[in-house]
């Protein structure tokens, strides 16, 4: 864990800055003993919505994803942080991306009870989507994906498939697959 992913977690903004300003920490660092997870997506989870500004004013990619292949949106669903999830989809974070098993952050939100993130993220799917396709005809290139996490996925596929079955939130039912709530 950097010394931004601490600032960050202890959700210390002007430490933060100051990191940030000074170029000491990489803001799109992942660290390898929290799977992978950036300084944004602890801001995300956190649901602290001007370090998530400023971590974007300065490089932090909205697309990087966990070992599992959340995003910093898949964070703020998971926690019901709805104002951090207002402040990614105004800066154009993928609102609609699956995880290794399938999970959209709605999807997150809908298991964990949080009904408003619902809400909004179905609207934001949608805005999202129509975003893209405007971008795309004016030529305009979207940062979607996080290269390193597709290659590492492919990999992964080619050695092991990974099944829905064997996800933490499915193990309980007979036939492996969690309903919607």
């Amino acid at each position: 864990m950097t010394e931004l992913h601490e600032a960050v977690a202890s959700e210390n903004f002007d430490l933060v800055d100051k990191i940030l300003k000074k170029g000491l920490c990489d803001p799109n660092s992942r660290d390898m003993d929290w799977s992978n997870r950036t300084p944004l997506h602890w801001a995300a989870a956190k649901g602290h919505s001007k370090i998530i500004k400023l971590l974007v004013g300065h490089g932090a990619r909205l697309c990087l994803r966990t070992e599992a292949g959340w995003t910093p949106v898949h964070f703020a669903a998971e926690s019901g942080r709805l104002g951090a999830l207002r402040t990614l989809h105004t800066l154009h974070a993928p609102m609609d991306a699956a995880d290794l098993y399938g999970d959209t952050p709605k999807r997150i939100a809908e298991i964990y009870g949080h009904k408003d993130c619902v809400r909004f993220l179905e609207v934001a799917e949608q805005q999202y989507r129509e975003y893209c396709q405007i971008a795309k005809l004016k030529g305009d290139s979207l940062e979607e994906e996080d290269e390193d996490w597709e290659l590492k996925k492919e990999e992964d596929l080619k050695k092991k498939p990974y099944s829905r079955k064997k996800h933490p939130k499915n193990l309980g039912r007979k036939d492996g697959i969690q309903t919607s709530n």
